[in-house]
């Protein structure tokens, strides 16, 4: 384990004092893509691999869910049950025939605390983290009444923190392992576990923790290494800091060590110069995007490339500064403040919070889409099941939105 450095300066204050090359009229989507300006980074590893696991028979699962239950049930919630993850016939389907439809929305389920981390098992259901309460839960593949199946111990929720990101192991249909990132008493941790430990193994700890910009998206990439969108924690300055993993992606082996490969050895830092990573996802062809969490001004989608630096808190957005790598999309926090991000055919999905919008963004080049605007609230984690159809999570129970009878809820695209 690797523990980060403690004890932090206050963060700063207020706007940038300066933003040099930034356009003034609305943003859109650049034609970088097109014209190559964004190199991207092809991983080593094997993509079929992956690929073939998603499609394993899930194993019986025979686990018992924890008793324990913290407060804080929502105002309208659906009933639970404690339950065991059932086993079910692999989803063979690996993508649609074409982009998901956005007009027919499936609700899945209704009633959830804060849903925040969405990771699928092999079978196609999924677990949902919910924020607040360190509950983790089952969620069929057709949706219906989710079922608890274990409680993260030592969450300590407040701000922004709680229990965030999941991920499957590549290898659950053998292992069963599930992978959390979670607010602690001291520090921000990811842990693993099968879902009948009750006690989770820490892999990694000693993230300064905030009441904001905690990041907490954890995902594994095509190289079956595990990614972590680590945020400032309000503390501007630990994002230049190479050394701090505050502000950074990190990139692990499952046992929580620097992933071999990383671009200093020993360290885990994949990249740097973040303000709040919320959003991981690759395209078809292995680039990685991740999704910031701007401040005043803009949103950003970025290709990541290893040891390259994103510029925050020095610039936010395109600068045209050679030291740092623009975004190939931005936008106005008003229009995003953005979340989680999937990748379907060749379209980047981005979630947004308070612009209460899905984006599409077209991979080969061309405008980005708001879509959903308004319809469902704040917009938290987006992801594609197995079968291909694309999943959509709600954030209005979070303290900043305006929550409606059954929120927050999970919705379905085929």
């Amino acid at each position: 384990m690797i523990a980060a450095r403690k004890g932090r300066a206050k963060a700063r204050t207020g706007c940038l004092s300066a933003l040099r090359g930034c356009p003034t009229a609305r943003p859109h989507l650049e034609t970088d893509l097109e014209r190559g300006a964004g190199k991207r980074v092809k991983f080593a590893g094997a993509w079929h691999r992956w690929a073939m696991r998603t499609r394993l028979l899930l194993a019986t699962a025979g686990v018992a869910a924890l008793a324990a239950c913290s407060s804080g049930e929502p105002t309208s919630s659906t009933p639970r049950a404690e339950a065991t993850v059932p086993s079910a016939p692999a989803i063979t389907s690996a993508s649609p025939a074409g982009k998901p439809d956005l007009s027919k929305p499936q609700t899945l389920v209704t009633g959830l605390a804060v849903p925040w981390g969405l990771a699928f098992l092999p079978d196609g259901s999924a677990l949902v983290s919910e924020r607040d309460k360190g509950d983790i839960l089952h969620i069929p593949v057709g949706g219906g009444d989710p079922a608890k199946v274990y409680q993260v111990p030592g969450v300590e929720s407040g701000g922004e923190g709680g229990l965030l990101g999941l991920a499957v192991d590549p290898d659950y249909a053998e292992n069963k392992l599930v992978y959390a990132f979670f607010t602690a008493a001291d520090d921000n941790r990811i842990v693993k576990f099968t879902l009948d430990d009750k006690t989770p193994q820490v892999i990694f700890k000693g993230i300064t923790k905030g009441g904001r910009h905690n990041g907490g998206r954890i995902a594994f990439g095509p190289d079956g290494f595990l990614y972590a969108g680590v945020g400032d924690a309000g503390d501007e300055p630990q994002s230049q800091d190479p050394k701090d993993v505050n502000g950074k992606i990190l990139r692990l082996t499952t046992d929580g060590k620097a992933a071999p490969g990383n671009p200093t050895a020993g360290s885990p830092v994949w990249s740097m110069g973040h303000r709040n990573v919320q959003g991981l996802a690759w395209g078809p062809d292995k680039t990685m995007y991740g999704i910031e969490f701007g401040q005043d001004t803009w949103d950003e989608v970025n290709i990541i490339e290893p040891g390259k630096n994103y510029g925050w808190p020095t610039v936010e957005g395109k600068a045209n500064d050679s030291r740092f790598v623009d975004p190939i999309a931005q936008w106005h926090t008003d229009d995003a403040s953005p979340s989680g991000a999937a990748v379907a055919g060749n379209t980047l999905y981005v979630a947004g919070l308070k612009g209460e919008r899905l984006w599409t963004v077209p991979l080969g080049g061309g405008e980005p889409k708001a879509e959903l605007t308004g319809e469902y609230g704040r917009l938290r984690t987006v992801a594609v099941a197995p079968d291909g159809a694309l999943w959509l999570t709600t954030s209005n129970r979070d303290g900043r939105g305006d929550p409606k009878d059954g929120d927050d809820r999970i919705l379905r695209f085929s």
